[in-house]
């Protein structure tokens, strides 16, 4: 990952801030840190919008064809908790 990418001290995941390394991504087998890198890289994009936390799960909680109703409720809530510990 690139020198642009935001190191969370408290999570030791590195957060995603440009769309060049987010394309790069998608060619990154997926791992629990890419997993968590991903979610405090959209928590970091929504706060940086302007979006409230609620606002942010009304997203995570919409109804879409790639998670069940139960992943997106289990989805939310590791959100909520990246929301709360991410400075």
């Amino acid at each position: 990952m690139s020198q642009s990418a935001v190191h969370d001290a408290k999570m030791n995941y590195r957060i995603s801030t440009s769309n060049l390394e987010i394309s790069t991504l998608r060619q990154t087998p997926v791992t629990e840190e890419l997993v968590a890198s991903a979610i405090a890289g959209v928590v970091h994009h929504a706060r940086s919008q302007g979006q409230s936390l609620e606002e942010l799960l009304q997203e995570v909680l919409a109804d879409d064809t790639m998670l069940d109703a139960q992943q997106r409720r289990w989805l939310s809530e590791v959100v909520e908790q990246a929301w709360k510990t991410l400075p």
